[in-house]
């Protein structure tokens, strides 16, 4: 059931991109952000639909990553881009004006490629917690770390983004606007799927210098549903033995943890922010019960 739900969620994403590409993209002449920006000036210059373009690429590119990479990232991922496809073939069938914005019939031009990137960017990161790729520069990038883990694949990525801006300019008419328009696009989806694919790993380190470790430890664990790691220490100003706590909550949980802190005398903290949290632990909701990942990770080859 897990699997069926993650392979349903995949296909709502794709269609949820699909109609932002056509609601917010294609009326507003501009490409996107890597291949799909490629196949989107190829189809305004040859009227070739990007719901094919997207198939032709996609498909070689999955055929690779199933062979060399991983199986279930290559089937997830192709069920996203074969949704996709098909959505906006199917979309492009119907008329969809009176809720497309385009420039020349809205009051900002700026407006159609800042809420595409803010949607595909949220799609993104819900796509990923599914163990699936939107194809593309993904795939590349997917082979690349396989063989090459130490090798970062962003400038691949941002010099793609960079051809696809620059060549914008000579496709749409000689105009600087294209231009403009794709560079917001990607940076506002980039930054959106950044700032969500952080808010669910990231954390607050505390360091606590305290006397009283076993009571602020017992309050840690029944209020925060926590623990914490001790260790000795020793001040050198008075040459005191004292005891550290590390302990590692989320951000919703940092005033609670202030509180007790501030419950006990000559204690304090060092506070520090962590970018991520690894390793084989349970995750607890709020009331301490264990939380469980409604989606099936496959077998995590996502690269993120």
């Amino acid at each position: 059931m897990k699997k069926v739900l993650t392979y349903t969620v995949i296909s709502a994403i794709a269609l949820v991109c699909a109609l932002n590409y056509t609601l917010f993209i294609l009326p507003n002449r501009f490409a996107p952000s890597g291949l799909n920006g490629i196949c989107t000036m190829i189809q305004y210059l040859t009227g070739i639909s990007v719901g094919y373009l997207s198939l032709l690429i996609n498909l070689p590119l999955a055929l690779v990553v199933y062979k060399l990479v991983s199986k279930p990232l290559a089937v997830r991922s192709m069920v996203y881009v074969v949704v996709y496809s098909v959505g906006i073939l199917i979309l492009e069938q119907m008329d969809l004006s009176r809720f497309a914005y385009a420039t020349d019939n809205g009051t900002s031009a700026i407006l159609g490629p800042l809420v595409a990137g803010i949607i595909y960017g949220a799609c993104y990161s819900l796509l990923v917690k599914g163990s699936a790729y939107s194809g593309g520069t993904d795939f590349v990038a997917a082979v690349i770390h396989k063989y090459r883990p130490e090798k970062s694949v962003f400038w691949m990525i941002f010099a793609l983004n960079v051809v696809v801006a620059l060549a914008s300019f000579f496709v749409y008419d000689y105009q600087m606007e294209p231009v403009i328009l794709c560079i917001l696009y990607c940076f506002t989806s980039s930054t959106v799927t950044d700032r969500l694919m952080k808010s669910g790993r990231s954390a607050i380190r505390f360091e606590i210098i305290t006397d009283y470790p076993q009571e602020i430890s017992q309050a840690i664990i029944e209020k925060l549903h926590h623990s914490a790691t001790l260790l000795p220490g020793k001040g050198m100003y008075r040459g005191k033995e004292t005891s550290i706590l590390i302990c590692i909550v989320n951000k919703s949980q940092v005033t609670a943890l202030a509180g007790i802190i501030r419950s006990y005398p000559h204690t304090f903290a060092a506070v520090s922010q962590v970018g991520e949290v690894m390793g084989n632990f349970k995750h607890l909701t709020n009331d301490g019960k264990e939380a469980h990942n409604f989606l099936d990770d496959g077998d995590g080859s996502t690269v993120t």
